[in-house]
């Protein structure tokens, strides 16, 4: 079935086949990022009028989400999966990324309709000590971990009126479009992007989407049937894309992005609250292809993530 132009404003999530309040809430919580994050990557508007013009449909695969690694206050993928796990995620992949300095999981949702999440997190330990000194000063300020009480609501939500679970909803929101901590120095940005892009784009964009991804399996229309034929469809309609496709033809993952889109952000800059243009983020496309299962010998789609291509990808939020 094709996307409506309705639908890509509302969120590609509410509409799928929802089967309980919890699946329900999540949506919501996911259509409600999706929102400002397509407001903010023009990108994806591209995209949208591409696969409305084919008569295709779009489903989102994957968010990807960044984080700091920290001991005290203690930080980084827990921050945001336990959101997700009091949802009904669970975890699915562990990757390590060292030359980065990242590790990541993935998470599937227990019921499968909706999309994995993916959570990466700089291990601050491994960079140099005045990297370190930077995200020290900003995670010191972070604010107080989601309650307990919050996780048990979520958890719990069956139990919610329509209202309730909305006010839950906003709340979760929150968790990740306001940033965590204090606003940072612009100094401290522009050092800290010489040891670690991925470290300056967290200390801007606290836990903000980095990408929403479309799965090129279920585009539906010929036109767009494969991750070849929709790169060339989107560079027609002006949309710059990354250089290369990661994954060859065949393989059980293919991947590549848009350009990521500056924004301006805010800093601080000599106590005075100021903004400056930073990388934000991009709009990704997977191509799924078929693996076998080890213990059943059964055919399915690889659902997962591979390392090397995911390094690759990282890289698109470069300031160039």
């Amino acid at each position: 079935m094709a996307t409506s132009a309705s639908a890509f404003d509302r969120g590609p999530h509410g509409s799928l086949p929802l089967e309980s309040p919890a699946e329900r809430l999540a949506a919501n919580l996911l259509d409600q990022l999706w929102q400002r994050y397509r407001q903010r990557v023009s990108y994806v508007r591209d995209y949208e009028a591409v696969v409305r013009a084919a008569g295709g449909a779009f489903v989102n695969d994957h968010i990807a989400l960044r984080t700091f690694a920290c001991q005290d206050p203690f930080v980084g993928i827990g921050t945001l999966s336990r959101i997700f796990e009091a949802l009904g995620y669970v975890p699915a992949g562990c990757y390590q990324f060292a030359d980065k300095h990242l590790a990541a999981i993935h998470l599937q949702h227990s019921g499968g309709r909706l999309p994995k999440i993916f959570i990466s997190e700089l291990q601050t330990w491994r960079l140099p000590a005045a990297a370190r000194e930077i995200i020290q000063r900003a995670v010191r300020t972070h604010r107080l971990p989601i309650s307990d009480e919050t996780l048990a609501r979520v958890a719990h939500c069956s139990s919610l009126t329509e209202d309730e679970s909305q006010a839950l909803a906003d709340r979760l929101v929150a968790e990740f479009h306001e940033l965590p901590w204090i606003l940072p120095d612009r100094a401290d940005v522009e050092q800290l992007n010489t040891f670690s892009q991925y470290a300056a784009w967290v200390l801007v964009h606290g836990y903000n989407v980095n990408h929403f991804t479309s799965l090129i399996n279920s585009h539906g229309v010929d036109a767009l049937g494969d991750i070849e034929r929709t790169i060339s469809a989107l560079r027609a309609a002006g949309t710059p894309m990354k250089a290369d496709i990661e994954g060859a033809p065949g393989s059980k993952l293919r991947q590549t992005a848009t350009e990521a889109v500056m924004l301006e952000v805010t800093v601080s800059d000599a106590g005075q609250q100021t903004t400056m243009p930073w990388t934000y983020a991009y709009f990704e496309l997977a191509e799924r292809g078929e693996t076998i299962d080890p213990e059943t010998g059964r055919r399915g789609r690889f659902e997962g993530f591979l390392g090397a291509q995911a390094t690759q990808l990282f890289d698109m939020t470069k300031v160039r």
